[in-house]
């Protein structure tokens, strides 16, 4: 494949994936819980401000994905994602049990998800900005560290919640234990290559591969077989996953790799 064309695919993943995140935002009440950990019943009353948060997702989305304006866009969303992460997330992490690795997971998706904005703003250079957009510019090196940390960490909890973990492997593939280790294995290393710059290129695509592969095995399928009239947990895990897929995939135009 031309690596032009990998890259296209690999922006329209992230943008598809944050944009369809948005979308979410309409249709179930309150904000998706990766995005800001506050139950629906607290923002009954406040729904303009779901709607707005979805719709930001949808537009910043969509200019991503169709390579619009996507420097500034992605640089605005990675700033609006971090100050979710920073005021949302972390406080409620902190201060509610924040010593239990497992219940660190959607704070960690939406700090990789920010890392994805700024994958994609240093991916995708030369554009005319403003001042502001060049200061976040210069933070865009910060997203493969990002994403790295999530992946490191998800890997850990492969081992730490095994009976749990094993229970997502597909019942038609043998050997659920075996393969929990070994994406645990996997995406530990994985996120250790990305954050010392160890092979990038190579990982990326393999790292990248891998989610696809467990977007298309893994997450379409529980999703399809789960009842998400009210839950729809396994749809975002859904969209997570290609936009993760792309992150990993832009990665490999990364030119501050050293392979």
């Amino acid at each position: 494949m031309d690596m032009k064309y990998l890259k296209t695919i690999a922006r329209i993943f992230y943008g598809a994936g944050i944009a369809g995140i948005g979308i979410l935002h309409f249709l179930y009440p309150g904000f998706r819980p990766v995005i800001l950990p506050v139950p629906p019943g607290v923002t009954e009353n406040l729904n303009i401000l779901v709607y707005l948060t979805g719709a930001f997702l949808l537009i910043t989305g969509l200019l991503t994905a169709t390579g619009k304006w996507i420097k500034t866009s992605s640089l605005i969303l990675a700033a609006a994602l971090l100050l979710l992460f920073v005021f949302g997330h972390l406080p409620n992490r902190l201060t509610h049990m924040a010593n239990v690795l497992g219940a660190w997971t959607d704070a960690l998706k939406l700090l990789a998800l920010a890392g994805g904005a700024l994958i994609v703003a240093k991916a995708f250079p030369g554009e005319k900005h403003s001042k502001f957009i060049d200061t976040l510019d210069k933070l865009s090196f910060l997203g493969k560290y990002f994403f790295g940390i999530m992946l490191m960490i998800f890997g850990i909890d492969h081992f730490l919640y095994t009976d749990f973990v094993k229970t997502l492997v597909p019942l038609w593939i043998p050997g659920n234990l075996f393969w929990t280790y070994v994406a645990g294995v996997a995406l530990i290393g994985s996120g250790l290559a990305f954050i010392i710059n160890f092979k990038v290129n190579i990982i990326s695509i393999l790292t990248g591969v891998m989610l696809f592969l467990w977007l298309i095995l893994l997450h379409i399928p529980r999703a399809v077989a789960m009842d998400t009239s009210k839950d729809p947990n396994e749809i975002v895990s859904v969209f997570e996953c290609l936009a993760f897929s792309g992150m990993a995939f832009l990665l490999y135009f990364d030119k501050s790799k050293n392979d």
